[in-house]
Order: structure tokens, then sequence, then C-alpha cells
């Protein structure tokens, strides 16, 4: 045991987080369902899943190509307990568990490249799904972590982890070209190179562009007679990624990168015609307090990380990370006084320096440990927004430790706990403990509590959005609140993992009880009214308790050497009551609360559905043809109060031809989205109809 032990971490430990790829790709592809993998997005620490601390779903490279996905929002659709929805005039969003708001980023849910956050402090502390900085063809594998983990990530791992591990550079050889071309304007580009930089050096270059047209608006009686929207979207992308081998006990990573992307914001004209069946064209005019625009955004980063091995038992790392977010919408509103004319309320400015250390190490021989601590600066800049502020920056240190103790064959035990103080938001301590009994050595049940914190975005605190209008009435659009506490979650989960190696099968059940306390809503108008402005602003409040409750599985199967099966299906139930403020509210009659009321329990009790499944096929077809099937099925909910949408079914398909050409190779596909028809996801307003193409990739 305690030789197996020593395989598995330790100095390796540093080592895993550069070989696991190329460990991934070259093992067997039986390995999917034969062989239970090793993860380290959970504790910290490389584990078998059957060890970790919570449930954990990996998702390959196979996967990912068999899923027909052309974004990255989109492959979440296969993880137990996911949402997501097509892009439309809106950028995609991805929610764990619901807990959707009026915002349009997803704030509870950390998503990391190769270590690196995701989230902005532009994006009101959320991830921008409209500038995912890697290429789906540059993913290894993603490592979606089913459970809160502040723990180990901090606060906007509150309900989740989606971790996504890059190719090693040393994988990646010569050039390789490929495109996309289909209906609904569909037009993607990619290209990507790799070699040797000197005697100890590897890089990977790659250059993206991506772009389409996005849903098509349509008149449709039953819900939108006249759209007063467009949507469009383009991407640019440049990644460079490069390892350094300085010595037999140092390494060094270096990864940095540039996207812009452009979408369309803004509103249409509509004619206010009593027969809607006379207003069949489309409107030409758009609103002047609200026009049709071009949304630029753009994120640049730099990561610097060295890896250092100080002995067979123990390994130090240290991460710099700077990222620059910008964002630009602005237009001159018709209505209010020069100085406030100028609207740009997703703007302008985000800045993040991040520095963080970690030491790992084995104490004992059945013990392993890692620790370490990290600080954060981040700086806003916003006109409108932060009118007046200038520049309003946030400090954020944070201090986190994570054991395995493994005595026995038979038992697993995970503790861990971090500290964070926030120059905003207070200190908060995240606590977690599980034990994993291994019945043999092939299935397992875990119990295990987590406590998880949520900060709120700088906005939110800082935020102080006003104008005057021509006619002199200086109005608030959305003010601070300085007062407002970070949301908490208590999360219990039962689970049970199993495999079934003659069968080549495995099966992961987990069933969780989360209590969500100081829920946050927008758009909450409390009744008070500041000095000096004519009506009552808008700020966050912690309005709501909710408690969310259900069990989520994933069954993995290959009956044949050709075929392959992943299936994944959630129940989600969520009841809400108020908080103590929010009761106030509710009674309040200066409060929009009070009127609203009855739309805000709704969008928290339905932002999850109660059921959704997912089914992939994965079969291997004569001449090397590779053929994919994936089949949704998700129940009704609501991604915002004023939106709904109702149950839905939708089919993608792939079909793939590998060539060879002398000594270049390729692949030609065909892709089909939505095959099953048209549906609705994000809103019964936005249709989503079959989108399909045709791929090719040529490897040089």
């Amino acid at each position: 045991m305690i030789r197996r032990r020593k395989r598995l971490g330790l100095r390796n430990c540093a080592l895993f987080a550069l070989s696991a790829p190329a460990i991934a790709a070259q093992a067997d592809t039986e390995l999917f369902f034969s062989d239970l993998p090793v993860v380290a997005s959970v504790s910290r620490l490389p584990q078998r899943l059957a060890d970790a601390p919570t449930s954990v779903t990996v998702v390959d490279r196979d996967t990912i190509r068999a899923s027909g996905a052309r974004t990255l929002s989109d492959i979440f659709r296969l993880v137990p307990g996911f949402q997501t929805f097509a892009a439309s005039d809106v950028a995609a969003r991805v929610n764990y568990h619901g807990v959707s708001d009026d915002n349009d980023y997803s704030p509870r849910v950390q998503v990391l490249v190769d270590g690196r956050s995701l989230h902005s402090p532009l994006f009101r502390g959320g991830m921008n799904w409209a500038l995912v900085p890697v290429a789906l063809e540059d993913i290894e594998r993603i490592e979606v972590v089913r459970g809160s983990n502040t723990t180990s990530y901090g606060a906007n791992a509150f309900l989740g982890v989606i971790n996504i591990v890059t190719v090693d550079p040393a994988l990646v050889r010569g050039w390789s070209v490929s495109t996309n071309q289909g209906s609904q304007g569909v037009h993607d580009y990619t290209l990507r190179t790799g070699g040797r930089l000197g005697e100890g050096g590897d890089f990977r270059l790659t250059y993206q562009q991506t772009g389409d047209d996005g849903l098509t608006p349509h008149t449709d009686l039953r819900y939108e007679a006249n759209p007063d929207w467009r949507a469009d979207s383009k991407t640019h992308l440049l990644d460079l990624r490069a390892h350094f081998q300085l010595g037999i006990q140092d390494a060094l990573e270096v990864h940095l990168g540039h996207i812009i992307g452009r979408e369309v914001n803004g509103r249409l004209v509509t004619e206010d015609d009593a027969d809607k069946r006379e207003r069949m064209a489309y409107p030409i005019r758009s609103r002047p307090d609200d026009p049709i625009r071009d949304f630029d955004q753009s994120s640049t980063w730099l990561q610097l990380r060295w890896l250092r091995t100080l002995s067979d038992t123990a390994d130090f790392s240290l991460r710099y990370t700077h990222s620059v977010d910008k964002a630009d919408d602005s237009f001159l509103h018709p209505d209010r006084l020069p100085p406030y004319r100028k609207v740009n309320e997703v703007g302008d400015r985000g800045v993040r320096h991040e520095i963080e250390a970690q030491h790992t190490f084995m104490p004992f021989a059945d013990t392993r440990l890692v620790w370490g601590a990290s600080w954060r600066y981040d700086t806003l800049d916003s006109d409108t927004v932060l009118y007046g502020l200038g520049t309003v920056s946030r400090d954020v240190g944070r201090a986190f430790a994570n054991g395995e103790w493994k005595p026995l064959s038979w038992f697993t035990g995970n503790l861990g706990v971090s500290h964070e103080y926030d120059s905003l938001a207070g200190s908060h301590v995240a606590p977690r403990a599980s034990t994993s009994f291994h019945l043999t050595p092939d299935h397992t049940i875990r119990i295990g509590y987590a406590r998880a914190w949520r900060t709120p975005g700088t906005q939110d605190y800082k935020a102080n959005y006003y104008y005057v209008e021509t006619g002199g009435d200086a109005v608030s659009d959305w003010m601070a609140n300085p007062d407002l506490p970070a949301e908490r979650l208590d999360s219990w989960e039962l689970a049970y993992l199993g495999e079934w190696r003659p069968w080549r099968a495995s099966l992961d059940v987990r069933h969780f009880r989360e209590k969500l306390s100081d829920r946050q809503m927008r758009l909450i108008r409390t009744g008070e009214q500041p000095s000096g402005l004519d009506n009552r602003p808008y700020s966050v409040q912690a309005v709501q308790d909710l408690r969310i409750r259900g069990y989520e599985f994933q069954f993995k199967w290959q009956p044949f050497d050709a075929t392959r099966l992943a299936l994944g299906h959630a129940s989600i139930r969520i009841d809400n009551k108020n908080t103590a403020l929010g009761e106030r509210l509710a009674h309040s009659p200066d409060s929009n609360y009070r009127s609203s009321q009855r739309a805000y329990a709704a969008l928290a009790e339905e932002s999850a559905p109660r059921r959704s499944t997912s089914l992939l096929l994965m079969q291997k077809l004569p001449w090397g043809i590779d053929l994919s099937l994936a089949r949704y099925w998700v129940g009704a909910m609501k991604w915002t109060r004023n939106t709904e949408v109702g149950n839905y079914n939708r089919t993608d398909m792939r079909i793939a031809w590998p060539f060879a050409v002398g000594q270049q190779r390729g692949e030609l596909a065909y892709t089909v989205q939505s095959l099953n028809g048209a549906h609705f996801e994000q809103r019964m307003q936005r249709r989503v109809d079959r989108r399909h193409w045709i791929s090719l990739r040529l490897d040089l």
C-alpha cells in the first residue's frame, strides 16, 4: 500500500500537473471504463476518484469530440446537475444546481484553465462564457467537481469547480489546420503548431477565429410577433503555452494569450399594432435609449508557474497570474444631460494580479498534505456604474490546507480548511471533511460535509450608477450595498462509486442536501431614498434562504470494443423562504420586493429543472468512421425572473472519417445539432433551430 501511494503523489504531485495530459493521451481507450482515473481538482492532491472527497466528472478528449460541441459551454450538458443554453443575443451561461439570477455571468462555479481562474472583477465576479480563452482542440480533459470547493479554490468555487487541463506542449508537433463551415453563419478557423524550444523547452501556439449568426429571430405569434433583438458573435483567440525543464528538479510553465469578441447589444423598435398578424415585417429602427450596437470584449493574460521537486516526498510550486479584461458597448443616451449621456454598463476595465504558493509533502507513510497561500489584487474602472469613483481596488488573501489520511486499505479520510480575508467582504473560514469506505477495491461509499462562501462582485459593494435627465430629475439606477453579507452554503453528500471490470462499466451516484443562506438578488428597491436623488435605487440584497436536495448519477458502459455509452441524470428540488431582511421587505409598501416576491420565489425554486438526463453513444463503424449521438431531456426552468422555458428534448449527431494521404493525416466530419427540430432553451422567445456544419482538419 505504501509503495503504491508513493507512485500517486509526493514529488509527483507537481509533476502530475505537467504529465497528466501525456498519461491520458497514451492510455488505452478501454481505460475510460475499466479503470477509475486519477484527479487533482478536489483537494489539490492527485487522487483516485474513490479517494476524492466529493464527486467528479471527467470529460476526456474523445468525449469532447463526440459531443459535437463548438463551444465550451455545450459540453456541460453531459454533466449531471449542470444547466446551459444556446447563445442568442446574450452569451451562454453555465450553472450547477440552478441558483440563477439576473446576472449575465456565472459567479457560483469556479472555472480554471491550467490553474488560472477565469472569473473577472469586470464581469461581476463571474465567468464570461463569450470569452473562453482556450480552443476545444487544446483541451486534454476537463475535471468537473460536483460539489462546493471553497476550501481549495476560494469564494467562486461555491457550488463546484470546472478545471480545464490543456494539452502538454511536448505532445504537439508540426502544424494542424482546421475549419468548420455551416448553417446559421458558422465559420471557424483554427491553426495550431508546436515544437521544441532549445534543449529543454516545448511550446504550443494556437490561433482560432470563430463566428456565427446566433439564433435566427422568427416571427412567432405564440411568443413574439416582431422580434426586437439581433444576434451575431465573433471571437479571435491567440494562445501560447510553453514548458521549460530547467534541470532535474525545476520546471517552468509560461502561458499567455489574448482573446477578443464582438456581439450585438440593444433593442429594435416594434410597431404597436393591435393585430399581431399585420406586424410580420422585421422592425428596422433601433430604440434610442437602447440602440443596436456592437459589444466589444477582450481578455489578455499571462501566467508563470515554477515547480520544484524538493525530495521524493515533497514539492513546491509558485504561480503568478496577470489578466486584463475590457468591455465596451457604450452609446449616447438621448434623454440624459451631457455629463451622464455616455452609457457603458458592462465596461470599462478590470485588472487582476494573483500570486500563489503551494507545498505538498508526506509527513507519514499513510498521510499526504498540501498547504499554501495566495494574494489577489483586483482593480475596476467603470465611468457608468462606478461614476465619479475612479479606480476601485480590492485585496483578497487566502490560506488553505488539505490532507488525505489512509491508514487502512478500506478507509480514506479527507480534511481541509481555508481562511480568506477580503478587503470588501471580510473574513470567512471554509472547512470540509469526508470519509470514504472501500467496501471492496471496486466499490466505495463516501460521506462528506463542506461549508462554502460566495462573496459578491466589486460592483455590488461599490456601485454608484445615477444620472440626471434632461428635465432635471436626478435618478439612481444602481447603488452600492456595502453591508451585503457573503452567501453561505452548507452541504452534505452521501455517494456511491462502483466499478464492474468484467462488464467494463462504472456507476457514480451522489445524494446531496444543501442549505444556501443569504442568497442575493439584484434589482431590489429597499424603500430608502438617497439624499439628492428623485427615486429609490436598485441594489443587491440578501433576501432568500434556499434548501437544495436531490440526487445525481452517471453510468458508463463499454459493452463492446467499438461501443461506449455514458448516461447522466439529475433530480433537483429547491425550496425557498425569505431571510429576516426579505421578510421585512416583503411587507414594506416602499419596496418592489413586496409586489415582485412571487416572481423572485419562482426564480429561486425553478432555476434548475426538476429532472434532466443526458445520453451519449460513441460507436466505431467500418473504415474507421466514428459515429456519435447525444440526446438530452431537460425539464422546465427559469433563467431570469421574467422568462421561462418549458421541457425540451435535443439530439445532436456527429459522424467523422479519419483519413491519411501519404504522411499527412486528417479528418472530415459532419455535425448536426438539434437534429430533432426546433425548441427553446433560454426563454420562449428564443427558438433554437437545427444547425449543422462540415469540419475538415489536416495535420501537416
